[in-house]
């Protein structure tokens, strides 16, 4: 009797485990090949060989690119080199990319692993970025003041809360205001892997301000890239492993209200949007199984997808970009110039 109960138990895990395994693929997109879709102005920016994370463009045409992202699961190209702010005009005829340097006296720059960022630009025009870091693996969004006659970023302040464990991506709001991502539930990396194979769906979107912290949405399959339309009254999320994006009405009391789902047959990641259209350009991972089980004879290939009028019942979604070996993850931000 005690060998047929073992015999079953093991049979009920065997299958548990299969199921998880079919589910796992599928969250991940694992058997996906990419068709290319070719831009004709589309250039190599030189000087962000260890990657771009995400990208931030004022109304100037200045843009702020976040690089050299060290994420557990995630091939990183330069381990032992602390990340970097970039800047690049994309105003010049062939921009290029500089340093932004960082001041403060508070700040650890050796510590610097900076994933989502976000502006905001206040009455005065003062220029804020908001940084998600993650120093020894934990997560932080740093707040700098934008010095552009002297190319650099002060440090203001470092914000830490426990309902920020494990950012991902970021939206300002105001200067000390904004959404963030929370991309997993659990901080140990163990539960964190579990939770990932598992798909249990507990990620979640916090507001912060100096005087009120909430989960604003949860119950989401690593929620990862989160944006806001042009008049302020909708916030967009990206859902990774479900492969959607929602649409969410924001209020005056900064809560949020669940209006659509987008569903697509790719990983959506990082979102921008335009600022005249309101039109989202998405950055996207078409097989998420190359992304966490990384492969140089068959590296990570990467999509932009453009959704026109979200809002209404019939929203156009064109493939704009599609690459089966360039890039980890396409530079929306940049296709929009």
């Amino acid at each position: 009797m005690a060998k047929l109960m073992l015999l079953t138990l093991l049979g009920l895990g065997l299958a548990l485990f299969r199921d998880h395994r079919a589910s796992y693929q599928a969250r991940l997109n694992a058997f996906r090949e990419v068709k290319p879709v070719e831009l004709p102005n589309c250039n190599l920016v030189k000087g962000i060989e260890s990657g771009s994370e995400d990208l931030e463009i004022l109304p100037s045409g200045l843009a702020f690119i976040s690089s050299g992202l060290k994420y557990p699961g995630i091939k990183s190209f330069e381990p032992d080199k602390p990340g970097k702010i970039l800047l690049m005009d994309l105003n010049e005829e062939d921009p290029t990319v500089l340093e932004l340097k960082i001041t403060g006296s508070k700040f650890d720059h050796s510590s610097f692993n900076p994933h989502g960022i976000s502006t905001f630009t206040d009455e005065d025009n003062t220029v804020y970025l908001l940084v998600v870091n993650h120093p020894d693996f934990k997560s932080t969004v740093e707040l700098f003041k934008f010095q552009e006659e002297e190319k650099s970023l002060l440090h203001l302040k470092t914000i830490r809360h426990e309902l920020l464990p494990n950012l991902n991506d970021i939206v300002a709001v105001g200067p000390e205001h904004f959404y963030a991502t929370n991309d997993h539930y659990f901080v140990d990396h163990y539960l964190r892997s579990w939770e990932l194979y598992l798909g249990l769906a507990w990620s979640y979107v916090v507001y912060y301000s100096p005087t009120e912290v909430q989960v604003m949405a949860d119950g989401f399959d690593f929620a990862n890239g989160i944006n806001i339309s042009p008049d302020g009254k909708y916030v967009y999320i990206a859902e990774l492993l479900a492969h959607k994006i929602h649409v969410y009405e924001k209020h005056a009391n900064w809560t949020l209200t669940p209006l659509k789902s987008l569903d697509f047959n790719t990983l959506v990641d990082n979102i921008s949007v335009d600022p005249v259209t309101g039109d989202l350009w998405v950055g996207c991972h078409p097989n998420g199984m190359r992304i966490f089980f990384y492969d140089p004879e068959n590296p990570p290939a990467s999509e932009v997808i453009r959704i026109q009028n979200i809002l209404t019942e019939e929203p156009k979604v064109t493939r704009v970009y599609a690459e089966n070996v360039l890039t980890q993850g396409a530079p929306v931000h940049l296709l929009e110039n």
